[in-house]
């Protein structure tokens, strides 16, 4: 059996399902899609919502969403599993993804858009990890040149403003603080990898793209977490935000 993964180049949730997929070993076609104009095409493909990451069985079977996913992927191929089976370390496990998933995983798409928006040709840093299936109807860098109508949009959609962009970076200096702890815990961070592991280090990930964003994390130990899963993350964008902007970001300026 092999399954169909439905993509977006350097989307962290579609990058949490393909680690995992790869993780369990098991085989999957990937199908690259650009942005926005993705969601006209997963309906298009048949699928109730129009986000990814997305799967697509043999028999039809279509599952969505990274947390519904790693569930799926776990009854499909139950070892190595993605959840711990001691009940209490499960729910920890399940509270954590659920965090990352609904919490921290909007906080990089919001600074994202804001800096592609200032350093457009960075684009193509994602797009040339597109796989050779990739439905963009044009070169990376071609479509990453006329993608002015995309940013637009993707900026309106994710409210990805000067005032939103900086309230989001001194949210994350409190949000990886979580992150820390967790891995602390022994929630996140252990020999094995989870779901949560996946879900979190794929936002961290995305975060380290950012040239300007990656100097003042890359010493905290959930930078260790994204580069121990995904080493292979595509992207990166030249300085973009304003310093005071960033300073939230450091753990050395909260006591």
């Amino acid at each position: 059996m092999t399954l169909k993964l439905y993509f977006i180049p350097g989307s962290h949730p579609a990058a949490a399902a393909r680690a995992m997929l790869e993780h369990k070993g098991i085989d999957y076609q990937r199908v690259d899609l650009p942005p926005v104009a993705s969601r006209v095409m997963m309906r298009l493909a048949g699928f109730a919502g129009n986000r990814v990451p997305a799967l697509k069985f043999d028999d039809g079977r279509r599952v969505q969403g990274s947390r519904d996913i790693s569930r799926e992927l776990d009854a499909l191929k139950p070892d190595p599993p993605l959840f711990p089976p001691d009940p209490d370390r499960r729910a920890a496990v399940e509270e954590a993804e659920r965090w990352g998933d609904e919490v921290l995983q909007q906080m990089p798409r919001t600074i994202s858009w804001w800096a592609l928006k200032r350093h457009k040709s960075d684009q193509v840093s994602f797009l040339e990890g597109a796989g050779p299936g990739a439905r963009f109807g044009m070169p990376p860098r071609v479509a990453a040149a006329t993608s002015g109508p995309i940013l637009r949009v993707a900026i309106r959609m994710n409210d990805s403003t000067d005032e939103t962009v900086r309230r989001t970076l001194a949210d994350l200096g409190p949000a990886l603080d979580r992150v820390d702890r967790l891995m602390e815990e022994g929630v996140l961070g252990g020999e094995v990898p989870n779901a949560a592991d996946f879900q979190i280090g794929a936002s961290i990930a995305l975060l380290m793209t950012f040239e300007d964003v990656r100097e003042r994390i890359e010493s905290r130990p959930a930078a260790d977490l994204a580069r121990r899963l995904y080493p292979w993350y595509p992207g990166n964008v030249q300085p973009s935000f304003p310093p005071d902007w960033l300073e939230p970001l450091r753990p050395a300026a909260r006591a």
